[in-house]
């Protein structure tokens, strides 16, 4: 299989139920998925930063124990490795309060080396972040001019409403950069106050990136491609936490491609029949986690994945 390189944010997500915590687990959107490619095996590699501390060094350790390179972490003295409340609701679903202080310098590495056929995972405010929107945007342009497969996973959360406006240009761009765009109906509501997905594949994405995936929570997921539209019913299990399903969506799909072989180059040939294998990746994975208060997929389901599925 090719490689995945993930690049995104850190943190420590603390689970509360009933206002009191339960759990705390690494995370971070493009982490956790990163996370999960990891322990199926994947050859991948992570580019972000954490606080030279506790917390930092437990993010680290989840990575290594997992099979991901973290070579390209830049690890800062100044500030402290970020914190999130993640309050769970009576449907396990999460509102989030942020806790963070980064040093001035950022994001002080070496990129990994890419190569044709390896894929690039990026999102969040991570990378439209005005701070690091240098450095992530040269990254993005260096790993399409060589081949890459780019998938955006947009995942902008309501805390970051009000910038919206300042961020669209940031936004288009990494939109003209990926082969595959992930939104979710949250992330259209912050965004542009649409819902509709037809009309966000018509209106905000088809223009710049002709495969788009709207996922709606337990409404479903759509698949839009140029010449098909498809929709697929989330997997039923018995909810536990909601916190990483859209993440390990993303890491399914990922693993669905890589196992059917995609590349950039063969990716605009994928049959209907690839384009479901992957999805149905996706939806397993995320269903799994829900059934978990964890934001990854659990090691040993991943082994029994790969030796059935």
């Amino acid at each position: 299989m090719a490689r995945v390189i993930g690049i995104g944010e850190t943190i420590l997500d603390i689970l509360f139920k009933n206002d009191q915590p339960v759990k705390a687990v690494p995370g971070g959107s493009v982490y956790n998925s990163i996370i999960s490619l990891g322990r199926m095996g994947v050859d991948t590699s992570f580019i972000s930063e954490v606080g030279n501390d506790r917390v930092g060094k437990l993010i680290l350790a989840y990575l290594k124990e997992s099979g991901v390179d973290a070579s390209s972490v830049c690890c800062f003295n100044d500030g402290k490795s970020p914190l999130s409340l993640a309050f769970l609701d009576e449907n396990n679903d999460a509102d989030y309060l942020f806790y963070k202080d980064y040093p001035n310098n950022r994001l002080e590495v070496e990129f990994p080396v890419i190569y044709p056929g390896d894929i690039v995972l990026y999102g969040s405010y991570f990378v439209l972040n005005p701070v690091l929107r240098s450095k992530t945007k040269a990254f993005l342009e260096y790993a399409h001019e060589q081949g890459a497969l780019l998938f955006y996973d947009i995942n902008f959360r309501k805390n970051h409403v009000a910038e919206r406006i300042k961020l669209a240009e940031s936004l288009i761009e990494n939109l003209e950069f990926a082969d595959i765009v992930r939104g979710s109906a949250d992330d259209f509501t912050h965004l542009y106050d649409i819902t509709d997905a037809e009309k966000i594949y018509k209106e905000k994405i088809k223009f710049y990136c002709p495969n788009f995936i709207f996922t709606s929570g337990g409404n479903g997921v759509r698949l839009f491609t140029p010449g098909n539209v498809s929709s697929f019913d989330v997997h039923k299990v018995n909810v536990v936490s909601t916190v990483g399903a859209g993440d390990n969506f993303n890491a399914g799909v990922l693993y669905g491609l890589l196992r059917e072989g995609i590349t950039r180059d063969t990716l605009p040939q994928m049959t209907p029949e690839q384009w479901n294998a992957a999805m149905e990746c996706g939806l397993d994975f995320s269903a799994h986690t829900c059934t978990l208060i964890e934001n990854h997929i659990d090691k040993f389901w991943a082994a029994s994945y790969r030796q059935t599925k």
